[in-house]
């Protein structure tokens, strides 16, 4: 009888080592995200800000968020949804807690779900109204969702925990929409390949206006980020290869040499602050968009006028909306030159 007691303690002690262990429960920014979860899976922002998950909520605050739970007001504008999904996962690694993992399940659900018939992704969904339907690669809505989707697709790390099927349907998304970004890839008059606008139309795929100050261009800032997710596929067609190439070149042949932007602080102006841009033999800026057709620099404010200087726009856009950058730079200098070398191997 004793030796059978010890063969069963010996059992449950080997089971209870054997059971994974967790070093926290719970997730407190991660349960905070459960809360803003909408009942369709997709996440807000707050009042078109990211939502600060670190900060503690008030009782009447956690009140108000859980009565929204129904609205249609997801978004995939700034990281929302996409950045709730990547966290609920981690989060589940380390605590164990199956809610985290089952709101990211939905919140993946509804990323396939808000995918177009063209294959792209809106700002908004279901609110699909005005420019919220384009399909938008604007602060890389779009890319964000493509590299979250790849990873699921891959099922390596945290990703690994989700079902076989849902990685397979997250494969055949990222599948359609790099077709997407094929086929909105802008062609010039003369029949070459250019780069993409800041958000096309889903319906005829042509670059769109959205904001007033965001009329329908070519994106030296967009671009880099679709073009630097074409270059993370492992063995990329020729197709996909042409559009990079032709991107890229694109992109170099736009730089606007000799010059930097300056931020100032500037007593005179409405904000106090100023953008402007002075003559450095040593830098090289791109404009946020580009003239279709043309290729000219464009300016707009919030009269949606558009004009071709940065000073002929009002202060507050000038100060407030990042029309110059350096994004192609290090793609151009560092990130392409490695990818030919790996793709000719």
């Amino acid at each position: 009888m004793i030796h059978l007691l010890l063969s069963l303690c010996c059992l449950l002690f080997l089971s209870c080592q054997a059971r994974p262990t967790f070093p926290q429960e719970r997730d407190p920014v991660a349960d905070r995200m459960l809360l803003y979860q909408r009942d369709n899976g997709g996440w807000p922002q707050d009042h078109g800000d990211a939502v600060d998950y670190a900060s503690p909520l008030t009782a009447q605050e956690r009140a108000a968020v859980a009565a929204d739970k129904s609205k249609e007001d997801a978004t995939l504008d700034d990281h929302s949804t996409t950045r709730e999904i990547d966290y609920l996962l981690t989060a589940f690694e380390k605590t164990g807690a199956t809610a985290y993992h089952e709101a990211a399940v939905r919140g993946l659900e509804f990323l396939l779900a808000a995918q177009n018939a063209a294959g792209g992704w809106p700002q908004k969904y279901p609110d699909t109204s005005g420019y919220h339907g384009h399909i938008t690669y604007n602060d890389n809505v779009m890319v964000d969702v493509m590299n979250l989707l790849y990873g699921v697709a891959d099922g390596k790390g945290k990703y690994g925990s989700l079902a076989q099927d849902l990685r397979e349907r997250a494969k055949a998304a990222v599948e359609r929409g790099i077709r997407c970004i094929l086929n909105t890839q802008v062609v010039a008059p003369d029949g070459r390949l250019t780069v993409w606008g800041a958000q096309h139309d889903r319906h005829t795929l042509r670059p769109a206006p959205a904001r007033k100050f965001e009329p329908a261009t070519l994106s030296g800032s967009e671009s880099v980020g679709i073009v630097r997710f074409l270059m993370r596929l492992p063995a990329p067609d020729e197709r996909v290869k042409r559009s990079i190439r032709a991107a890229v070149a694109f992109l170099d042949s736009v730089r606007i040499e000799g010059y930097r932007m300056d931020r100032i602080d500037d007593p005179r102006q409405p904000t106090g602050r100023d953008r402007i841009i002075v003559a450095d033999s040593s830098e090289t800026l791109w404009a946020r968009f580009y003239e279709l057709e043309t290729y000219r620099p464009v300016f707009t404010g919030r009269d949606a006028v558009v004009h071709y200087r940065l000073a002929d726009i009002e202060n507050e856009r000038r100060v407030g909306y990042g029309f110059y950058g350096s994004w192609p730079r290090d793609l151009i200098r560092k990130e392409y030159p490695a990818w030919e070398e790996r793709v000719a191997r």
